[in-house]
């Protein structure tokens, strides 16, 4: 089995996108109306043609069986508006996920936005994380380390700031994957430089403080390879013996985690090369941030199971582990669900 544990809604019906433009422009337009949640209007037929023409087509082809399927990232934008946009906007865009785990429940399985919004107390999200888990059945949720999009005027990920987030993921036994969304610092390009940056620095946080011997069965995912992690992983090596922490096996590698959204072989191959395997997971963030084929390979970039398949640094032992048990092993609620479908 093969397991993606990095997918988005990204090819989300028109009708979603324009019930947003409303919202936000209602905001700070006297002369629009604020929509409603009843005036989105989305059948289970325009899901089924969105999905089976996009992500459904490509998973088929590529033979991934599972994906962990959350809303689109760069439309979680937690900086417009305050903690009621944010709710609102959440809550629709969970539904869909759901919407589309039920159309397809041996294929899709959903992933819970928060309604983060910047300066405001993280425990505000807890009910809709709830709910997600509870009602939904979410496996995970997305955690942004920097609602501000872009300016990073949230504390670290160690600041007690964000406990109250990490205390019911650890209840609730789900992980986070460490992900921003849409960059409004003109200095920061939203994927190619925000999204990448976002995961170096959610790493070294997690270098310079202690946050796990708080929490010792936190999971963490950093998605898109580690961002500059695996390159620079003798640095980050030596900044922890210079803050005098442990070595980096011990002091975050059995709380942290990496995916294979690395979308060229030799970027893999150093991925594999220097993480452990047992700290990657699968994933392609399918019809993501690069979405054409490669014309050095004749591929699209984001078919990553070609770079792990053809990677000289992956023992048959180590792809198996990534690409279905250490999955099954971080989300232990997929883990539970695949198993009561018989899987």
């Amino acid at each position: 089995m093969i397991i993606d544990c990095h997918g988005h809604y990204t090819t989300a019906p028109p009708a979603l996108e324009a019930w947003r433009k409303q919202q936000v422009a209602a905001l700070s337009d006297p002369g629009t109306t604020a929509p409603v949640r009843a005036d989105l209007r989305i059948s289970d037929d325009e899901l089924r043609e969105t999905i089976e023409a996009n992500q459904l087509r490509l998973m088929d082809e590529r033979g991934i069986d599972v994906t962990i399927f959350s809303p689109r990232a760069s439309f979680m934008a937690h900086h417009i508006g305050g903690f009621e946009t944010s709710a609102e906007w959440a809550s629709i865009c969970n539904e869909l996920c759901y919407r589309i785990s039920t159309l397809y429940p041996e294929r899709f399985v959903p992933a819970a936005m928060l309604p983060q919004s910047p300066g405001v107390d993280p425990a505000t999200c807890i009910p809709e994380l709830t709910r997600c888990v509870e009602e939904y059945g979410a496996v995970a949720l997305n955690l942004n380390p920097d609602p501000s999009g872009g300016h990073w005027t949230a504390p670290p990920l160690t600041d007690r700031h964000w406990y109250p987030i990490y205390e019911k993921m650890v209840e609730y036994d789900v992980p986070a994957m460490v992900h921003v969304s849409t960059s409004v610092n003109p200095a920061f390009h939203t994927t190619g430089a925000h999204y990448l940056n976002a995961d170096t620095t959610a790493f070294m946080q997690l270098v310079q403080g202690d946050l796990f011997a708080d929490f010792p069965t936190l999971k963490l995912i950093i998605p898109h390879g580690g961002g500059a992690v695996p390159y620079h992983w003798g640095r980050f090596r030596g900044l922890a013996m210079a803050l005098g922490k442990p070595e980096l096996e011990e002091h975050v590698l059995n709380n942290v985690f990496f995916d294979t959204c690395v979308y060229h072989q030799p970027g893999s191959d150093l991925l594999f090369d220097v993480i452990p395997a047992r700290n990657i997971l699968f994933a392609s963030e399918m019809i993501g941030a690069v979405r054409s084929v490669d014309p050095r390979t004749g591929h699209y970039f984001d078919d990553t199971r070609r770079y792990a398949e053809a990677s000289p640094k992956l023992a048959a032992d180590d792809w198996a582990a990534i690409r279905e048990t250490n999955a099954r092993t971080v989300y232990p609620r997929l883990d539970a669900l695949l198993k009561e479908q018989g899987r």
